[in-house]
């Protein structure tokens, strides 16, 4: 269990384009601690990000002449024109301006001065509400970089074709036992040991090698879980939650969180120092994270049918910023929801959880788009390596 942004833009169902309801994002409720956490209010990026975000002032809107692509502000229209991108369109007024801009990849949809954006119908969180300029569409150039450009213009997330070795991280066990049930008080630790242990012979069947960083009731370091990764030379990471917001019986959804870029503002901080400047291991796969987050985040709604409560950046999560692969933390319902709660405690709904991850990382072969032989398949646990025969990838 980790934490949530309450209230975000609910985008339609994945192809269509949304019509847009926008809500106060700006309060979130710390479930380790009785005091509410407030999200940096959206302002313009600092000249040198070398102090915590919250501690900057929101200077004026830059000026056209001012703007130096993927430092400050960027024209969508003429990045648009660059990329061989389609022209931004207009979409609605109100109650905010939204406008679409699309590529064979697929349509984004972005609304003048929120953060929140949509992709084929997912929300995405960004760093810095657009901005309309002498009647131009400006959008800040790191946002271009981190979410534009590897959704819009680059390869979707190719995943390895055969071989591939995940680990999957159960979140909480042991002492920590994550949040409980509103239901009847049980334990987060339960759920996401029951859900791990489901998915790992569905990602065997798919071909991957597949590895839990514990398979009983025991409590691992999140270092340990990062070094676990490591140690087994894994393809991909994935830790596995459910969210609380205990005692506010609200909020339910899902949510994918992949680590903050460096020079961009986390969707939510939680009440550490959110230093833009910060370079963490995990950045080097900034793009991968998104592609891989989008991918399991529409999955996981597709199966399910739960509130979408978007991919958001965090830097404070410590199992995924010292991994050296793409690596994701989601967050499947809220046991302080009744709703939530309810579907979680029940095998069926875990069982669909664990099928959705494993349809979204079903891996392509390069020729025909096939299903690898079954004769690789490998599920493990423990320190020893998995063996000799390794991929490069990624």
């Amino acid at each position: 269990m980790f934490f949530c942004v309450a209230g975000t833009a609910r985008p339609a169902a994945a192809g269509k384009l949304p019509s847009l309801t926008w809500v106060n994002t700006n309060v979130i409720r710390n479930p380790f601690g009785p005091q509410p956490v407030r999200l940096m209010t959206p302002v313009a990026p600092p000249s040198a990000p070398s102090v915590p975000a919250e501690e900057w002032q929101p200077p004026a809107a830059p000026r056209p002449a001012a703007v130096k692509p993927a430092t400050t502000w960027v024209s969508l229209d003429n990045w648009a024109e660059q990329h061989g991108v389609g022209k931004p369109h207009l979409l609605s007024n109100q109650p905010v301006t939204t406008y679409a801009v699309g590529s064979s990849n697929g349509v984004m949809v972005l609304a003048i001065g929120s953060r929140e954006a949509t992709w084929n119908g997912i929300e995405v969180h960004l760093g810095f509400g657009p901005q309309i300029i002498d009647g131009q569409i400006f959008v800040y150039g790191p946002d271009v970089q981190k979410n534009l450009e590897p959704l819009l213009c680059d390869p979707p997330l190719a995943l390895p074709p055969t071989n591939g070795i995940i680990v999957i991280d159960p979140g909480h066990g042991g002492m920590n036992s994550g949040t409980h049930s509103i239901l009847d008080g049980r334990f987060e630790k339960e759920f996401t040991l029951d859900w791990a242990l489901r998915l790992a012979p569905l990602l065997a069947q798919e071909g991957w090698q597949v590895f839990l960083t514990h398979t009983s009731d025991v409590d691992d370091s999140l270092s340990n879980r990062v070094a676990f990764a490591e140690a087994h030379h894994a393809n991909l990471f994935m830790s596995l939650h459910f969210n609380s917001l205990a005692p506010d019986k609200i909020p339910s959804g899902i949510e994918t969180y992949c680590v903050t870029p460096t020079g961009m503002p986390s969707t939510l901080t939680r009440g550490y120092g959110d230093y833009w400047s910060d370079n963490f291991p995990n950045n080097a796969f900034d793009v991968q994270n998104l592609q891989l987050a989008v991918r399991l985040q529409g999955a996981l709604l597709r199966a399910t049918g739960m509130e979408d409560r978007g991919v958001c950046r965090a830097r404070f999560i410590g199992v995924l910023h010292g991994q050296h692969r793409p690596a994701v933390l989601i967050e499947a319902g809220f046991l302080s929801n009744p709703g939530d709660a309810r579907q979680i405690e029940t095998p069926a709904f875990r069982q669909k959880l664990a099928q959705a991850v494993a349809d979204a990382l079903r891996p392509e072969s390069e020729a025909g788009g096939q299903k690898p032989e079954n004769g690789s398949q490998k599920t493990e646990t423990g320190m020893p390596g998995p063996g000799t025969n390794k991929l490069s990838w990624p």
